[in-house]
């Protein structure tokens, strides 16, 4: 894999490489640069490739294949796929693709039970690719076993674009759309009381979700992965770098909009695949 146009990595330390389609794997990125404060960070937006969630598990999987192999050539010494879709449904056959360790992010079905009343539903509310995927059924059924009746897949399509859209840094504009969303799932599921916000976005709706459901669990995947990145962290100096790709539909410009608009002090450097 070549990666043109970018040499701004040489100075991390075997860096983790951490990223997906849009701006959702920030709120990973800002995990883990919290819990492991020296470790170097290098996060990609693959903008050229959004959104993951709407590619068949072929295109996915060459997707993220080519992002993962661009993160080792630059230097990644662990790979952390921050995208539920993928990790769920091409995860293991990515893995046989690249050297370096990578982890993904999957909905926490087994602890999130477990806290859980015994009579309870746990919803999984993700992208409307990762809820039709048989991929996750199994993941469901493995991980909840004789449980599995308390646990549905959700999608959540319309919230997932409330954050990538922007719209989520106004409380105004989702707080709607949130307690819409929040109504349908008690109808027709009566004793929910755990919600896995399994889109790296959907964490970002947390802080709004709470008020209007104070009654229900949140479940945010990334915690899972944040303890398991343990053994993988290396000490470095604790620098993050920015790389995207970029398509005439999601040019830099957008993503850097976005950024900008979160109050993140970050200028992302173009790349090519």
């Amino acid at each position: 894999m070549t990666v043109e146009t970018f040499t701004g990595a040489e100075e991390l330390h075997r860096p983790v490489g951490i990223f997906d389609a849009g701006i959702g794997s920030y709120d990973l990125v800002r995990r883990i640069r919290a819990a492991y404060p020296r470790q170097d960070v290098l996060y990609f937006a693959d903008r050229a490739s959004f959104p993951y969630g709407a590619k068949s598990e072929e295109a996915l999987l060459a997707s993220v294949g080519r992002a993962a192999e661009a993160l080792e050539s630059l230097g990644a010494g662990s790979i952390i796929l921050a995208s539920n879709a993928p990790s769920v449904t091409v995860l293991e056959p990515l893995r046989a693709e690249v050297r370096a360790p990578i982890l993904g992010v999957v909905p926490p079905v087994r602890s999130a039970l477990a806290s859980l009343p015994d009579d309870s539903t746990l919803v999984v509310a993700g992208a409307s690719v990762l809820v039709r995927s048989p991929a996750l059924g199994r993941l469901i059924a493995d991980a909840a076993g004789l449980e599995a009746h308390r646990v549905h897949a959700v999608a959540a399509d319309g919230l997932i674009g409330l954050v990538e859209s922007g719209a989520f840094l106004d409380l105004a504009k989702v707080e709607r759309p949130i307690a819409a969303f929040i109504t349908a799932l008690r109808e027709r599921h009566p004793r929910l009381r755990g919600l896995s916000l399994s889109s790296t976005h959907l964490p970002w709706l947390a802080p709004a979700i709470a008020p209007v459901a104070p009654d229900l669990t949140l479940f945010d995947p990334a915690d899972e992965v944040v303890e398991e990145f343990a053994p993988l962290a290396t000490p470095g100096s604790g620098r993050l770098v920015c790389i995207a790709t970029a398509s005439e539909e999601h040019p830099l410009e957008e993503f850097q909009s976005m950024l900008t608009r979160l109050r993140l002090d970050i200028a992302p450097a173009l790349i090519e695949l």
